[in-house]
């Protein structure tokens, strides 16, 4: 469910320009992430998925970042304003050949802001990363615009989750410094994942990996926990060791269950 500031008018406007871009060749457009598995929180991105039946032209990257720069909000988005965007395009048919590492056509999201501004097109690539954001997307999108093509897509098999966060687990460590709430977050959602094979939301999988750490560890991963939520406004800069020996424990717990 959308939260209480409401951001459908946001969520719509993204929906009729990526529509208006993507014409004839899109199939379907879904809402994932937060949105629908647990509520948006203070921060939370909008993520949307679009699936179409073609290749994007270099004219329609370049219309959809022109549009989205315009309706998404700079990371970090100010709490109860305008929402960063993520939207994901993917071709109908990688998704059905449903391998690893998964490939999608086209991704816009706010960590590429400058990027976009200096002439990044985002061309179709293949990533550890898109494995997981389309398994967990496959379990939990709604369905907003179009035909419902996921539901003819196979799920994502186990085995290419697991490889999936074997590959990617060591460069979201290193991501640590300056992204201290996410990363420790979806570390925490990678070790769920990892023992029971299922997604649940960044704070459930914190609720979840609390109670299996040492005091120390657990209190960081609550105060994430708490800024995630809206609760306190977390700063870092004094926490760098606390923060780094929780990665620590995180990364050796969701190694150890690969």
């Amino acid at each position: 469910m959308l939260a209480s500031e409401n951001p459908n008018n946001q969520l719509q406007s993204a929906l009729a320009l990526v529509q208006q871009i993507l014409s004839l060749d899109l199939q379907a457009l879904y809402l994932h992430g937060s949105a629908v598995a647990g509520g948006l929180r203070p921060q939370s991105d909008l993520d949307i998925l679009a699936v179409v039946d073609a290749p994007l032209s270099d004219e329609q990257r370049q219309d959809l970042i022109a549009a989205l720069l315009s309706v998404s909000a700079p990371h970090p988005a100010t709490p109860g304003g305008p929402r960063c965007i993520e939207l994901v395009v993917c071709r109908l048919a990688d998704l059905q050949r449903n391998v690893h590492p998964a490939k999608v056509e086209f991704i816009y999201g706010e960590w590429l802001r400058e990027a976009f501004k200096e002439g990044y097109l985002s061309e179709a690539a293949a990533d550890p990363e898109y494995t997981l954001l389309l398994a967990q997307a496959r379990q939990q999108a709604q369905l907003l615009w179009g035909s419902d093509v996921l539901a003819d897509v196979p799920a994502t098999p186990i085995e290419h989750i697991r490889q999936a966060m074997r590959d990617g687990v060591d460069p979201l460590y290193e991501g640590l410094r300056g992204d201290e709430r996410n990363v420790l977050l979806t570390l925490a959602r990678m070790w769920r994942t990892g023992v029971h094979g299922d997604f649940v939301t960044k704070e459930q999988a914190a609720e979840w990996a609390i109670p299996r750490l040492s005091e120390e560890l657990a209190k960081t991963l609550e105060y994430a926990r708490l800024a995630y939520v809206g609760e306190v406004l977390d700063r870092w800069d004094t926490r760098g060791k606390e923060a780094e020996r929780l990665a620590q424990a995180l990364l050796g717990n969701i190694k150890q269950v690969l």
